[in-house]
């Protein structure tokens, strides 16, 4: 029996090294389907042209009022169009069509909802379509599928009850014949709406041109959270550790299970056959030498060991080449240590060894940064990459040509 660690670990790595064989299409993916697309565990593709002939969805939040209400239909019926009226619940959609047949006199009104018998519900569906009705009262039953070119005008009663996904398909139901559509999305006016309600709202009707499906769902996510990747909530504990936090946490076990992460390494230890030290003559008293020598050891980055240089400059004059070189074999040293190599020295007199243990998908993301001319002479092997040929030439050579791949490599990934 698989622990729950051991089970999620297993469906990450078949999520890794399964190829892929699904295509889902989506216009507002859910939270947690659009974080694993930003995290690289789904791939992902934005179709962003809209057909020619469509004009963006003048979108309008109100709170609910009969005149707006009546003054929005009564626009649509008077340029020869079809309404959607779209309510929350089934329960009390009689009454409202009732209240509604008042305020519009004249009108041919229709309800459509999940409840209905299936043929009733498509002979509903069917008046409808053959413009025997001019406002279909309904659910979201609608929210899908639909294409009726004379329907250019929806309303969307309580609003604020709908997800943000929701609104937006349910906006996408107008607006197919190129004649400009209007979504209406009407809350309470009494009630107060809470923060997540009112951001969601605020999104719908910013986020109003065409293709704004993968805004609004960046937005949703924002609002709602990223789900749980391993689970079934698609939506949520963002609040827990916070967003960053969260991605990060994600994007490390990732890097783990693909193999990319670079290793640590406690030190690197450097064998090149290379005459590095500070000469007596230099800096005389054993005291300051051993001072300097401190100071170099304790450097961490070459931004610091220029430094050094120029103290010693200023203090002592022109810098031997042996302290040169002492000076390039400790930065040569930290950007080894980063990139997660322990040790480098000659082999065979042909070659140069970095020792490391490093997977290889690590190395190739690293080697991805490398000069096209560098790239075929570094060689991964398990434990090490080969740099071919490097060993033939002196050892000031080797060092020089070591530090200006590493500095590639280290300059690219930051």
């Amino acid at each position: 029996m698989e622990t729950e660690g051991q089970w999620s670990r297993r469906f990450l790595e078949l999520t890794y090294t399964q190829p892929a064989s699904l295509l889902t299409l989506s216009a507002t993916p859910i939270p947690r389907t659009l974080y694993m697309s930003l995290s690289g565990i789904r791939e992902m593709s934005l179709i962003t042209t809209p057909p020619p002939t469509r004009r963006p969805i003048q979108t309008h939040l109100a709170p609910l009022k009969p005149e707006i209400v009546r003054s929005a239909i009564r626009q649509e019926l008077d340029r020869g169009g079809q309404v959607f009226y779209v309510v929350p619940r089934v329960e009390g959609i009689e009454e409202i069509t009732a209240n509604l047949r008042e305020m519009i006199p004249g009108g041919r009104f229709a309800v459509a909802h999940g409840q209905m018998d299936e043929g009733d519900l498509e002979s509903t569906m069917l008046t409808f379509s053959n413009n025997e009705a001019d406002i279909l009262v309904c659910t979201t039953i609608i929210e899908s599928g639909l294409d009726i070119p004379r329907v250019n005008t929806i309303l969307v009663e309580d609003a604020h009850r709908f997800g943000l996904a929701q609104l937006y398909q349910l906006r996408g139901r107008v607006g197919r014949a190129g004649i400009q559509a209007h979504a209406w999305l009407f809350y309470p006016k009494q009630r107060e709406l809470t923060d997540a309600a009112r951001q969601r709202l605020r999104a719908i009707q910013e986020f109003t041109q065409l293709g704004s499906g993968y805004q609004l769902a960046m937005r949703d996510m924002e609002i709602r959270g990223v789900g749980n990747l391993l689970g079934a909530e698609q939506s949520g504990q963002m609040e827990a550790i916070g967003f960053d936090l969260y991605r990060e946490m994600l994007e490390e076990a990732i890097r783990e299970i693909r193999g990319q992460e670079i290793p640590q390494v406690e030190d690197t230890q450097i064998d090149l056959n290379l005459t590095a030290f500070i000469p007596v003559n230099y800096i005389p008293d054993l005291d300051q030498k051993m001072s300097a020598y401190r100071a170099v050891a304790a450097a961490k980055s070459p931004e610091e060991l220029k430094q050094i240089a120029a103290d010693w400059s200023d203090r002592y004059g022109v810098i031997p080449q042996p302290a040169q070189q002492l000076l390039l074999v400790m930065e040569l040293k930290q950007m080894a240590k980063k990139l997660g190599f322990s040790r480098i020295k000659p082999e065979n007199k042909q070659h140069v060894v970095l020792e490391t243990p490093m997977e290889e998908p690590a190395w190739s993301l690293l080697a991805a940064k490398l000069p096209d001319n560098l790239k075929a002479r570094f060689v991964y092997s398990p434990g090490k990459v080969t740099v071919r040929g490097l060993g033939v030439f002196k050892a000031e050579q080797q060092l020089q040509s070591l530090l200006e791949a590493l500095r590639k490599i280290q300059g690219a990934i930051g």
